[in-house]
């Protein structure tokens, strides 16, 4: 187990240099002068050349590249442009609003995506299992930030139960204020987690040891729960894996939509602003969590399934020979 850790670590350099070449180069060759967004449209010629020789920027873009991540290596994320702080201070700032943020998503969409799911495949082509198809469809293809503004207008605007932004700063106010977005995130993710729920499960169902189970007598709880459900896990947690990763790298749109202070409405506003240094200290950050996370997702594969454990430790034997 130890050494498929480390050669996942390993494989992240690659992954982490090749992300970072392709934003950085789009991010450089997109229009626009950094020199002018700092400095505003009333910069004078003299400015602009100062503001552009002490970022950096006429340089060749080869060598600005080597130098960013000569100076990665470091632990070096760069200096922001338009705030003159420090990259590696404002994301990690930012993260813990979008963790916050993505495990309550994440939480809704479990909630609602297991058991509608479950129930869709042990009740399939029945009524219950047509309606929860069609919402997972309509879930899968309603876009976040239209939910979440119809959500704002009908829970805050209209009835005025819940804040439509920004982030409460106690637990209470906190509590009010992440309801929407993240039933804004985690009604996307659990049309995603239902489909994957009832294709695993339809599959489990027809199996020999599920009639075996029956069989002796257990009841129809317990053969869900332990025979079914357990055996099914494994392209559920994947497809929950990959979700929470992508909520990990900053929702974006919602995050946009409700002044959720995070990662994703950091990136937005650094490129807007053509941030450089800010987006690729995001990117770089977002590349990272996504890469941890899916190697959570597949430690937890042999704590769930004993034979995948097996296979890992196998495969450090045959290494270490």
């Amino acid at each position: 187990m130890l050494v498929y850790i480390l050669k996942r670590l390993l494989l992240m350099i690659p992954v982490l240099l090749g992300v970072t070449f392709i934003v950085f180069f789009i991010m450089n060759l997109t229009p626009g002068d950094p020199a002018a967004i700092i400095l505003g449209d009333q910069a004078t010629a003299e400015a602009l050349a100062q503001t552009r020789e002490e970022l950096g920027l006429n340089d060749p873009l080869l060598l600005r590249y080597f130098n960013y991540i000569k100076n990665m290596c470091r632990g070096d994320l760069g200096i922001s442009y338009r705030n003159k702080i420090s990259v590696w201070s404002q994301v990690w700032d930012k993260f813990p609003n979008t963790c916050i943020l993505a495990f309550a998503g994440i939480i809704v969409a479990l909630i609602i995506g297991i058991p509608v799911g479950i129930l869709s495949a042990k009740k399939q082509y029945t009524v219950a299992d047509n309606i929860s198809v069609v919402l997972s469809l309509v879930g899968v293809s309603m876009p976040n930030f239209w939910l979440g503004l119809l959500l704002s207008l009908l829970f805050a605007l209209k009835l005025g139960w819940l804040p439509s932004q920004g982030m409460g700063s106690g637990f209470i106010p906190l509590l009010r204020s992440i309801v929407l977005p993240a039933i804004t995130l985690g009604t996307g993710v659990a049309a995603t987690v239902v489909r994957m729920t009832r294709s695993s499960m339809l599959e489990v169902i027809r199996q020999d040891y599920i009639l075996t189970a029956r069989s002796k007598g257990i009841t129809e709880k317990e053969v869900t729960r332990k025979h079914m459900f357990k055996n099914a896990l494994i392209p559920i947690i994947t497809a929950v894996g990959l979700q929470f990763g992508q909520l990990l790298g900053g929702a974006m749109l919602t995050e946009t939509v409700f002044s959720w202070p995070g990662l994703g409405r950091l990136m937005v506003d650094s490129i807007t602003r053509k941030d450089i240094p800010m987006v690729l200290g995001a990117v770089i950050f977002m590349a990272v969590m996504f890469s941890i996370v899916n190697l959570a997702v597949d430690i937890i594969y042999g704590f769930v399934d004993p034979r995948i454990k097996s296979q890992y430790k196998s495969g450090a034997l045959r290494v270490s020979l």
